[in-house]
């Protein structure tokens, strides 16, 4: 486990870690209630301003589904280790084109190195600050789609092919790693089931716009808002206080961009295997604690954004 001698006492560690099979579910149950309320506004008033709600909260909530599978990869969406490895297989990183397995290994060096030139996460943080033209410009091409085709639909096809063939995969795109699959066998299962649930729901057309649209466009841009909140501009050190950043959201924030508690990065990195429901509850003891001042906080992802662009 994390050194956190120095920050919480064996009570609060015990407490904070403890890990609910009953949250587990609930957490992946509220996130596709979610993007089933978002399709069911959309039935009732079918116009273009409720299918770009539905597009933006469905993007937003595969977010969320990566976030689950991200605790799921750290043991602590459920208490036992076979609920974490099936449902963050299944019904968090298939759905989404990733793979728990791949995932978890690549992760875990990032939390060991994180910041350093070890860290497999660098690349993102690395070429930070940049200029607003050069955000604007990664914005476009996530919101367009082009991120998304270039780093998961194109490499998940061409994987496929090559294990299918039997030519070893060769991933060289770090970005695209944390988010890479072995294979198509269980996303293809998976988004079968969706497809066929939307077309039952809807129409045929509902998969390709309420579910794959958003995996390439509005889920890019909050995968990149979250990326550069996490670490850029944070100090390239081992320091568990200055390396990462927790960053200060409210109701419109959680529910378009940053669902399930991942804005508090800086507790996650403190204790990783504490819960994101708990990481609130963790900076509140944190800030009681007098740690505020030492923290590397953000009141919002616009000052994110203005503290990493020169």
């Amino acid at each position: 486990m994390d050194s956190n001698a120095n920050f919480f006492s064996r009570e609060e560690v015990a407490h904070l870690s403890e890990r609910s099979d009953w949250m587990g579910f609930c957490l992946v149950m509220h996130c596709y209630a979610i993007m089933a309320m978002a399709l069911v506004i959309y039935s009732i008033f079918p116009n273009t301003a409720t299918f770009f709600l539905a597009l933006i909260i469905i993007g937003s909530r595969q977010l969320g589904l990566a976030i689950l599978m991200h605790d799921a990869a750290h043991g602590t969406l459920f208490k036992s280790s076979k609920l974490n490895n099936v449902v963050g297989e299944w019904f968090c990183g298939s759905p989404i084109l990733a793979e728990l397995g791949s995932y978890r290994r690549y992760h875990l060096k990032h939390h060991k190195h994180t910041q350093t030139p070890e860290d497999p996460d660098l690349v993102l943080s690395a070429p930070f600050p940049i200029s607003r033209a050069s955000l604007l410009r990664k914005l476009f091409r996530d919101v367009t789609g082009q991120t998304g085709l270039k780093l998961i639909l194109l490499p998940r096809i061409k994987n496929a092919i090559k294990r299918y063939v039997g030519i070893q995969q060769v991933d060289s795109d770090k970005y695209a790693q944390s988010f890479k699959s072995p294979g198509i066998v269980h996303p293809f299962y998976c988004n079968s089931v969706i497809f066929i649930a939307m077309m039952a729901f809807g129409d045929w057309w509902w998969w390709f716009a309420f579910w794959l649209l958003p995996l390439l466009t509005w889920f890019q841009v909050v995968v990149r808002l979250r990326n550069i909140a996490e670490h850029a501009g944070t100090e390239f050190s081992s320091s568990k206080l200055q390396n990462v950043r927790t960053t200060s959201v409210n109701l419109l924030t959680q529910l378009f961009i940053a669902p399930y508690w991942v804005n508090y990065h800086l507790e996650h990195h403190l204790m990783m295997y504490v819960p994101c429901w708990r990481l609130s509850k963790m900076h509140k003891i944190l800030v009681a604690k007098g740690y505020a001042p030492k923290l590397k906080l953000a009141k919002g992802y616009l000052a994110v954004l203005r503290e990493v662009i020169v």
